[in-house]
């Protein structure tokens, strides 16, 4: 799962190298915590927050295979 965050961020961004995602495990749920740079965050969200639902839509259906719920949070 991290690794598609990571992907699809890296494609969006101007400054790929700046992208980062942290990966925490509770009991049945992983969280996924995705960092860009500032001027980078318009272009993650998108407009009226479409480019984060499609990242979260992905996400949670590379997740179906698991039983975990899987959370993308992004921040700066």
């Amino acid at each position: 799962m991290k690794e598609l965050v990571e992907v699809l961020a890296q494609s969006l961004v101007d400054h790929p190298e700046e992208v980062s995602v942290t990966e925490t495990e509770n009991e049945g749920e992983i969280i996924l915590e995705l960092k860009v740079a500032p001027d980078d965050m318009g272009k993650v969200i998108g407009k009226q927050g479409r480019i984060a639902k499609a990242i979260r839509a992905m996400v949670k259906a590379a997740a179906s295979r698991t039983d975990k719920k899987v959370i993308v949070e992004i921040g700066d």
